[in-house]
């Protein structure tokens, strides 16, 4: 008995000397990093913002690509027919063929075998999670107009308009904002 309790003491000697520090480590990182939104103004002047930097981006040129190959942090790959709303989406042994219009005509495979059922299910949901966080990123500023999407207009305290974009809905995690620092030429440098 004396022996459990020595080895009990020792694991929650070794609980707490792990967990404190990163615990305290996350607090600093939020409490040093965390922000209240910047206050901005929806209305014609934010959608003149929102127009200047499509137009920077060249989003007609956007608007007319068919099809968008890329890769996610090494991790996971794409191949997505924009016009045709179809999207592969491979990582590990998987590739998910998403119908991104009709996620039921979508098909799942393991190392290239068809696969059906609960597996199926939780591969396609995994695959949407994935391109929705992954093409967001690369496609972020394209999406300004998109529905659900708020555009407020913020001057910093330099003096500078920046654009606050917020997402009300849509994608796997609505209620997300950003705000879009531009360059003179009204291309986004960073949010």
């Amino acid at each position: 008995m004396k022996k459990f309790k020595k080895i009990l003491k020792i694991f929650a000697g070794l609980f707490v000397f792990i967990t404190l520090p990163i615990l305290l480590l996350l607090g600093f990182i939020y409490f040093k990093y965390n922000e209240d939104l910047p206050q901005g103004v929806q209305g014609v002047e934010a959608d003149a913002l929102a127009v200047k930097m499509l137009n920077a981006l060249d989003y007609e040129a956007y608007k007319k690509t068919n099809y968008i190959e890329w890769t996610f942090r090494n991790k996971h790959h794409y191949k997505w027919q924009k016009n045709k709303n179809i999207c592969s989406v491979f990582w590990k042994d998987n590739k998910v063929v998403l119908h991104l219009k009709d996620i039921e005509k979508s098909k799942v495979y393991i190392h290239d075998l068809n696969v059906k059922g609960e597996i199926e299910k939780y591969l396609i949901e995994k695959a949407i999670n994935y391109f929705n966080n992954d093409s967001f990123w690369l496609v972020a500023p394209y999406k300004v107009f998109d529905t659900g999407t708020e555009r407020r207009l913020v001057t910093l305290d330099n003096g500078k308009e920046a654009l606050l974009i917020t997402y009300t809905s849509g994608g796997s995690t609505p209620g997300d904002s950003y705000l879009w620092l531009l360059d003179k030429n009204s291309m986004p440098g960073s949010f």
